[in-house]
């Protein structure tokens, strides 16, 4: 018991270090996934985790080999827990975002559905500033809105290009996507604040807006799940569809408002 103490404070001494999440550079955690493998992931061992493993995980291709991760991230858990450690975070996320591919990424975690959950959610983002740009300058300068589109989508490119074929850098893409978000929410909310005499539907938007700033915290501020099922990550995606409901409203009144608007225009003309 005294040898895991050791190790344990050892490792939350050096985590600052190093790269990647903690939970899967603790030692414990290595040994136990070497272990668990050389005991259940070949020959007859591995047949019959394959004859009792449900048909449900067996069709979102969960291997042996991600069982042994699983187990061993609670065996760990464990061990920080009872040596009154804070629970470490594994893999860069506690438990197990387009909506449809963050969906495909929290049922099956590989390489390929995190880069598709990651690299659609820098795309929501960058689609809302741009949707900014058409509704604050567009309706006067469309010509200006199309080449701030094209830089968007050379943006969304490099972006893309330099996590696909460089490095995955999880640093650098929550800094970029929390660069473009501070963007986007000050250039909505200036508008929003320069018109809300002249579009009382406006304090919707603001509404919207704050909401998700606040909301985005969640993301930033890990913490382990609650009763070991609702994590940070999964909290947020649940707490931000009210918020797109409303943000749907606001896009109603301000598009009846449009109409409205050019409707008169054209009876003066």
């Amino acid at each position: 018991m005294a040898g895991r103490t050791v190790r344990l404070v050892l490792l939350v001494g050096a985590a600052a270090l190093a790269s990647g999440s903690q939970g899967d550079r603790e030692p414990v955690y290595r040994d136990c996934v070497l272990r668990c493998e050389e005991r259940n992931c070949s020959g007859g061992a591995l047949k019959h985790f394959r004859s009792r493993q449900p048909i449900y995980m067996s069709l979102a291709g969960w291997t042996c080999q991600d069982d042994c991760k699983y187990e061993c991230m609670w065996v760990t858990v464990g061990l920080y827990l009872q040596e009154g450690h804070k629970v470490p975070q594994f893999h860069g996320k506690v438990s197990l975002n387009a909506w449809f591919w963050s969906t495909v990424f929290h049922t099956r975690d590989t390489d390929v559905t995190e880069k598709m959950d990651y690299f659609c959610a820098s795309t929501v983002i960058l689609h809302s500033v741009y949707l900014c740009c058409v509704r604050t300058v567009g309706l006067q300068r469309p010509a200006v809105a199309s080449a701030f589109r094209a830089l968007l989508l050379l943006m969304l490119t490099a972006h893309v290009s330099y996590l696909s074929l460089v490095r995955f850098d999880y640093g650098y893409n929550l800094a970029a996507n929390v660069a473009i978000g501070l963007v986007n929410a000050a250039w909505w909310l200036t508008w929003c604040l320069r018109n809300r005499q002249r579009l009382p539907h406006v304090h919707k938007c603001i509404v919207v807006v704050l909401l998700l700033q606040g909301l985005s915290l969640l993301e930033l501020l890990d913490f382990p799940p609650l009763f070991w099922v609702l994590d940070a990550h999964a909290i947020w995606h649940v707490s931000t569809i009210p918020v797109h409901v409303l943000f749907f409203s606001f896009l109603e009144d301000d598009s009846l408002y449009l109409l409205k608007e050019s409707e008169a225009k054209f009876k003066l003309d």
